[in-house]
């Protein structure tokens, strides 16, 4: 398969479409778990293609395009939720939602996998099997609309799975913008497992003039906090990464009042099981005997989250070749693992398959902002990048 085959031509003719819908998406963004106009946005554009749907779930939806020949069935996915940030993004298609807005990119990928359709569509006779189309709601929240989906009967029938996430900046070194027209893929682990923790300390609330009368919340906290950051300099393989992170912290009401409670909550990510289940082990430990020195209680809600991605070699090197082919070798760039974390983890737990990181930045454009940053933005050239690549690669694996 080359350029010549005229995917990427197609692709680049849909151009104008890919942008209407990303921007409509982007206009009218949808939290996780419900995105009902999104999906019957999505199930109205798709009847107008002649494809009919399967819709077990409340939001979101998968399809087959079906091949003249038999052959295995390679699922294609695009996640469809938006984020409760704010938009801060000056553009003519900002949110119409306060407080939600598609800061992570999934109006693109819902937008791509439109496109793939189109193109896969026009390409049915290409197809030695079945290429299943997902539309996945809620990647942005535990548990994750990938296992959801899962139940719902998305993988039965299934061989291979492939994705990719839209990446405006490099989250792993040298860092800096991920421009259009490159793209990263590696093999086995790509991204992180991912917990989260909510953590109530419990003191005993008195006048700030008479500390000794109470048991103070915010002194204890603040040495929960400081001992959970010694988990990964002191209690884990300095080989292995892996990541303790407190993001909020609240606690007390008034200036001259020794708070009686403090809530914490936060994140917590590694590769390796092992290291996962040690590093739960140690947060309770620390919590809990931190909590008794200082004669306070603590409730500890510990919720483990996205197991870790992992790319399948031989999915990986399929879809490493199809950017080659139709984007040339500059087009790939070297990556690490990151820690960031993706539920189609889920999918690639169940089946072999590779997810790929595409650059969407652009400095001249202020997409120069990283995923979930208020001002994200992307360069929409991409869009047609990764509709080009998502289907030569389910035609690639079928041809296998």
């Amino acid at each position: 398969m080359s350029a010549g085959d005229g995917i990427v031509t197609s692709a680049e003719a849909l151009s104008g479409q890919l942008t209407e819908w990303r921007r409509h998406l982007h206009e009218h963004p949808e939290l996780s778990f419900q995105e009902h106009e999104t999906t019957d946005f999505l199930e109205r554009t798709l009847r107008g293609f002649g494809v009919d749907p399967v819709r077990k779930t409340e939001t979101g939806l998968w399809f087959d395009i079906e091949g003249p020949r038999s052959g295995r069935t390679v699922l294609v996915r695009a996640d469809i939720d938006a984020l409760p940030i704010e938009e801060e993004a000056d553009v003519p298609y900002r949110s119409g939602r306060p407080g939600v807005m598609h800061a992570c990119g999934h109006d693109g990928h819902t937008a791509i996998a439109l496109g793939v359709t189109k193109l896969l569509l026009e390409r049915r006779g290409e197809i030695a099997g079945r290429v299943r189309v997902l539309f996945q709601p809620a990647e942005e929240k535990l548990p994750g609309g990938a296992p959801m989906m899962i139940r719902a009967g998305v993988l039965e029938g299934v061989d291979e799975a492939i994705g990719l996430h839209l990446m405006p900046m490099r989250l792993w070194a040298p860092g800096g913008v991920f421009p259009v027209g490159r793209a990263a893929l590696i093999d086995g682990p790509a991204m992180a497992a991912a917990e989260e923790f909510r953590i109530r300390i419990r003191g005993v609330g008195g006048h700030g003039a008479a500390p000794h009368t109470a048991v103070d919340a915010i002194a204890c906290a603040t040495q929960v906090v400081n001992a959970l950051q010694h988990i990964v300099s002191r209690q884990v393989d300095p080989l292995q990464p892996a990541v303790v992170t407190v993001g909020t912290f609240h606690a007390g009401y008034n200036f001259n009042v020794i708070a009686p409670q403090a809530e914490l909550t936060g994140t917590v990510r590694a590769f390796d099981e092992s290291v996962r289940d040690r590093m739960e082990e140690s947060l309770r430990r620390i919590v809990r005997q931190t909590a008794d020195a200082f004669g306070a209680t603590a409730d500890i809600e510990y919720i483990r989250g996205y197991p870790p991605l992992v790319n399948a070699a031989e999915q990986a090197e399929v879809v490493r070749g199809v950017i080659r082919d139709l984007y040339g070798t500059d087009a790939l760039e070297a990556a690490v693992p990151m820690m960031g974390a993706e539920d189609f983890a889920y999918i690639l737990q169940e089946r072999p398959g590779a997810f790929l990181w595409l650059g969407c930045g652009s400095e001249e454009l202020k997409a120069a902002y990283a995923n979930h940053h208020p001002k994200f933005a992307i360069d929409e050239r991409a869009l047609p990048i990764g509709a080009a690549v998502l289907t030569a690669a389910a035609l690639r694996l079928l041809e296998r």
